[in-house]
């Protein structure tokens, strides 16, 4: 089959040919043939071989999430079409950037609706989703949600400071947050264009963060922003805007950390945490229950579907992977690259 195949850590995959999944698949599991695949830092990291998941045997076929169509399911009919994660990098075995992957048949989401016009069709409102959104919303979208929705138990007309805001978690946080009836909605971005990204999104107020930032400074114009406090912080950064955001926490207030982008330790007052009856929170999606995770994904697509819900995203063709998985390291690609198979 194709593949974007890695063959040495620290180095981009490369387009090429590589062993098929078995099909019929081993009782209990799911051939898929893959339409679309997104390169996420999950498989960046994994396949730098610095993650601490450990180092993966290579070669090896990274993406840990992807859209397709069932070839062989014990649990579904062919043709259905499913989203489905997978542990490539993280555990032996392929992954989604193939044009064929092997997947539990358990961890298959089925995805329901009229069909869009092929994989990167438009996709009317209230219809189905083209298999490029899909996986570009996909596990940064569930993470979005669980941030907000579960771990940051957010309520109607609460204030939300999102960090990170014009990046694909990022965008997704700040439109949940309108969604869920957030009553202020304030972005943190470094560059110009992802405060534009986060202003699309339905930011309220972006705060620039530049390399002349300190707590002090920076948590004053967070307060002002937000017009005083943050009952919930959406934190993919840590290191010092997650420093800034602590200082910021109304009484009650909760900070959910789901990445160190920033830095991988943050700092904060014991008697500002104490005297707020703050919360400091993580979350990771590897410690969503298969339930949650589908729960969280349904969701997610259900607004996106009703055209309330997107995402910045560029598609990319199966030969061009090592020159988008550099513009997705690099942070220069439009968004999240989805690959088509």
């Amino acid at each position: 089959m194709r593949a974007a195949v890695v063959h040495a850590l620290g180095r981009p995959p490369e387009p090429g040919e590589h062993p098929d999944p078995p099909d019929p698949p081993p009782p209990g599991s799911a051939l898929v043939r893959v339409t679309a695949a997104p390169l996420t830092p999950l498989d960046l990291l994994c396949a730098s071989g610095t993650s601490y998941f450990g180092r993966p045997a290579t070669p090896y076929v990274p993406g840990v999430q992807g859209v397709g169509r069932v070839v062989t399911s014990a649990g579904l009919p062919a043709g259905t079409r499913v989203w489905f994660p997978t542990s490539a990098g993280m555990a032996p075995g392929d992954g989604s950037l193939a044009t064929h992957c092997a997947v539990p048949d358990v961890d298959l989401v089925p995805l329901d609706g009229e069909e869009p016009d092929g994989p990167g069709g438009a996709g009317p409102p209230g219809g189905e989703l083209p298999d490029v959104l899909v996986a570009a919303l996909g596990l940064s979208a569930v993470a979005a949600w669980c941030c907000l929705a579960d771990r940051g138990r957010l309520r109607a007309g609460e204030r939300v400071l999102v960090l990170g805001a014009g990046g694909v978690v990022g965008q997704v946080a700040v439109q949940l947050a309108r969604l869920l009836g957030a009553g202020r909605v304030v972005g943190a971005a470094r560059s110009e264009r992802a405060a534009e990204h986060a202003r699309a999104a339905g930011a309220d107020d972006v705060v620039r963060l530049t390399g002349e930032d300190d707590v002090p400074g920076l948590a004053a114009r967070f307060a002002q922003a937000l017009d005083g406090a943050a009952d919930v912080v959406v934190d993919p950064l840590c290191g010092l805007p997650a420093s800034a955001a602590l200082e910021v926490l109304a009484p009650r207030g909760r900070l959910v950390n789901l990445g160190g982008s920033a830095g991988a330790t943050a700092t904060f007052s014991s008697a500002t945490l104490r005297s707020r009856s703050a919360e400091i929170l993580g979350h990771t999606n590897n410690d969503l229950s298969r339930q949650a995770r589908a729960h969280a994904l349904d969701e997610v697509l259900r607004h996106a579907r009703a055209g309330r819900l997107t995402v910045r995203h560029e598609v990319a063709p199966l030969a061009d992977v090592a020159g988008a998985w550099e513009r997705q390291r690099a942070g220069t690609a439009d968004g999240r690259v989805v690959l088509l198979l």
